[in-house]
Formats: C-alpha cells, structure tokens, sequence
C-alpha cells in the first residue's frame, strides 16, 4: 500500500467519541460534501485519524516498544522470532521488511486521512461553532507533521550526516499525484512550516492556552482531555523535538521553555505513584493516545511473565540502566518482578490500568510527548552553548523529581549520561533510538554493530515504493 493511494480508514476504532466514523463509507462511495457538511463530520473524521494511531503496526507497539524498542537495544528479552533480525539490524529480512513497510503505510494513510479534513476545512466557516474551526485545522496541521517527522525519523539520514541526502515525500493534498521526494532539510522545513501555522491557529482558540472552561454540557465536552490531543503545548513540544533534529538549537530552546514555564502540566505525584494510580505518568503527557484495550493488548500480552509475546530486561541489567540507584521513582514503581522461572525479569508497567479505577483520567493513555523532555532538550541546548550551570540545573529538575540526589558536577562525558537519563525515562516509549540517531553515536549501547558504517539508522525505502516511484537512495 503506497502512501499516495487514496485511503480513508475503515479500520475498527477505539475511541468512543467517534462511533459515528465507522459508518463513514469509502471516498469511492461517498462524496466529501456529505463527510464535510457538519462540524460532527470534521470532528469524528479527525478523531478517526488519532484513532489510526492506536495500532499495534505503529504507535501501540513497532513505534513504542516494539520494533524501535528492539533498534534501540532496550530489552534482554523479546519473542525471538519476530525480533532477531530487527536486534541485529537486517533490515532485509522478510518480518524486518514487513515492519518497515508497515510504519510507511501507516503513517501515510493518516496523513492522507488529515489532508482531507485540510482540503475542506476552509470551504464553509459557518457551520463550525466557538473556535473550533481553528482548533480542528490546527490540530490537523500538527497531526500532519507528526506524522511526517517520524516518518523523516525513520527513513531520513541525520541531519548532522546530511541535510541534503534524499529522503521522503511530504504530502500535501489528498490526490493520486506522485509527491516529489524531498531532501531531509526539506521535509523538516516543511513541518516547521505546519507546525508553525498550527500554533497560531492553536494559540488563541485551545482552551489550554485560553483557560476557557469546558464542561460536557459545552459543545457535548469535545475540547475536553486536551493531552489526548495535539494542543497548542504539544505543537510547541513537537517543534522543539524537531528544531531539535534540524540542529536549530535556539529555536529549539525558545519552544521548550514556553512549555516548561506554561505551568499547564505538573510532574508525577508520589502519592498516585504509590498508590498505583499513576503507572503511565499521566500527568506529565503534553500528548498521548487514548487506547481502550491497553491493558488487555499491552500489559497482558508483552509485559506479561506469562506471555510467550513479552518485552523484558533483566534484574541486573535494569540496575545498570539505573547506576544501582533503585530509590529512583522509576525504577521503584515502573517495573514488576517475574516469579517463578521468571524472577530475573523485569517487566515494564506503564501500559498496565491504575489499580484503582476510581479516577479514569490515569487510564488507556499511551504517551508520544512528556513533560520530562523538555527539560532534557533544554539541558542539552545550553550544554551545546557553553552554559554547564543551566545545563546542569535543568538535568537536576528531572534527577530531583525522580528521587536522585542533584549532580554537582557535569560529567566528562555529557551525552552519554544524556543516553542513560533518556532510556531511563523512556524506556518504551520510542524515544531512545532517535537519540542514538540524532547524535549520529557510533554505537548504541548493548550492541557490538558500527551503527554508522551498516547505516542501522535510516531505514530502506519499501520496495514498492522504490520500484513504481523511482525514488533516490535514501541512505
């Protein structure tokens, strides 16, 4: 499946808030003047493109834990047969290919799915209420380039390696016209520019930025849960990851810190965390995905001791992943032990349900941006300007939060400690393997592979993409 074939998506949701989208038949049976002539239809057609992402091809599992997961050497243990080749980089192989090719598709059929609501949402202002018309069409430009930077993430070489080395097409309109292959400086342009347009769009209608009160008798509550949504903050939290990628380090510090100084969202309470509430940090989400079997899909099946399926490190190796320092909040109330043949495994809960289920705000959240990030890139920004005491005081904002003692002193090597904080923050969240990219490191820890000369880090085209749209090598 090409990213340029037309696709609305009739996949079975999970969200409850867009029941209506299952009964929206294929563009070949519909016209869009009867999807697009309400506001509901801009609505549900928008939740359906988060709901694609509540998919275990890419953002409830290849994307997270799973197959990016495996790159980045966070696990001992894994169901072998699905994930050799992927832990030893063959990206030949035929399940190594099949991941590839699904995350392509994937992330292409929801862009397809947003430049719809793109192409109509300007054609009759009328029929949208309050500031909606702004929040649907911000939220779609952001989605838009969300999806396409893990795609540049995946199949772009790093912007230190190259900015200029062929790499993905950037599409902009729901059409069966073959969109060019841009540079990786080109595509990051590109979602700068939508991310920047989605910000002003965002800036004065999200009810996270306005304060503006919204109860359920407000417009049936749809700008309610504003984490399980791209709002304005998680717009600015995506620029500074991707200003980040583009080596545009100001701009990126400029974003982090509106972020972290909007007060909008607070750090895990040892309380919840104790009490078992809290096991996905919930609060902490700038972003995330709303996936209603999660326990039963996620912690049942790949973090279960009795799943053949699970994901695992192993006791010794998680207390290296946490320097033996096992007061870390991380470390105490993120991770359950196996028992019986399995007692050497640890196994990750923050994709098991509160054990109380009194407070549903702590369940089914899958989290794609945290708060916690943000500290960290602007920890690194002004390492990389010379300024060690601010560096040192925004790593020691996560350290001190997560229970460790503040670190006097940087250490001599910054970025491997920037490595060991991110995996231990992170840990199955996707997050650990740009990284290593981004940095360009020559190896990534657990593995004897030169990263760089096998090019572990930037994925081969799907071949079908290669072989009907003539694309340049991308790496």
């Amino acid at each position: 499946m090409k990213y340029r074939i037309i696709i609305i998506i009739t996949m079975v949701l999970s969200l409850s808030s867009c029941e209506d989208w299952l009964n929206v038949q294929p563009r070949s049976q519909v016209e869009d003047t009867e999807l697009f002539r309400s506001e509901s239809g801009f609505k549900e057609t928008l939740a359906g493109v988060y709901s694609s992402m509540v998919s275990t091809n890419t953002y409830t599992k290849e994307m997270t834990y799973g197959f990016i997961g495996v790159l980045g050497q966070e696990w001992d243990y894994y169901y072998s047969s699905q994930y050799d080749d992927a832990a030893a980089y063959n990206y030949d192989a035929s399940i190594t290919t099949n991941f590839i090719r699904s995350i392509w598709a994937g992330n292409y059929s929801g862009i397809a799915n947003v430049n719809n609501i793109l192409a109509h949402v300007d054609d009759n202002l009328g029929i949208f209420s309050r500031d909606n018309h702004d929040v649907i069409k911000g939220e779609a430009l952001a989605l838009r380039a969300f999806l396409h930077f893990d795609l540049l993430r995946c199949f772009g070489v790093s912007y230190s390696v190259n900015p200029d080395m062929p790499s993905i097409p950037y599409s902009t309109a729901l059409s069966y016209r073959v969109f060019p292959q841009l540079t990786v400086k080109e595509v990051g342009d590109n979602i700068i520019r939508d991310l920047n347009e989605a910000a002003q769009l965002l800036k004065g209608s999200d009810p996270i930025v306005t304060k503006r009160e919204i109860t359920e008798s407000v417009d049936n509550g749809y700008l309610i849960n504003r984490q399980l949504h791209l709002n304005y903050y998680a717009v600015k939290a995506l620029e500074a990851r991707v200003y980040m990628w583009i080596e545009n380090y100001s701009k990126a510090l400029e974003a982090a810190e509106e972020v972290i100084g909007s007060d909008a969202f607070d750090w895990s309470k040892l309380s919840n965390l104790q009490a078992g509430y809290d096991k996905c940090l919930a609060d902490e989400h700038l972003f995330a995905l709303n996936n209603l079997t999660m326990s039963s899909d996620i912690a049942d099946i790949y973090f279960n001791e009795n799943s053949q399926y699970s994901f695992a490190v192993s006791r010794d190796r998680l207390l290296d992943y946490f320097d033996n320092a096992t007061q870390d909040y991380r470390y105490t109330f993120l991770f359950k032990n196996g028992s019986s043949t399995h007692a050497n495994n640890r196994y990750v809960t923050k994709y098991d349900n509160p054990s109380s289920n009194t407070n549903t705000y702590y369940m089914f959240k899958m989290p794609l941006i945290r708060l916690p990030e943000m500290y960290l890139i602007a920890s690194e920004v002004y390492y990389r300007n010379g300024d060690k005491d601010a560096s040192k005081k925004m790593l020691n904002i996560v350290r001190t939060q997560r229970n460790l003692p503040a670190m006097n002193e940087l250490s001599d090597d910054y970025y491997l400690d920037l490595i060991h904080e991110y995996r231990r923050e992170f840990i199955g969240e996707g997050q650990l393997f740009f990284l290593y990219k981004r940095l360009n490191r020559p190896s990534i820890l657990y593995s004897d592979v030169d990263a760089i000369a096998e090019k572990v880090y930037t994925f081969p085209l799907p071949i079908t993409e290669t072989e009907s749209a003539q694309r340049n090598d991308n790496r």
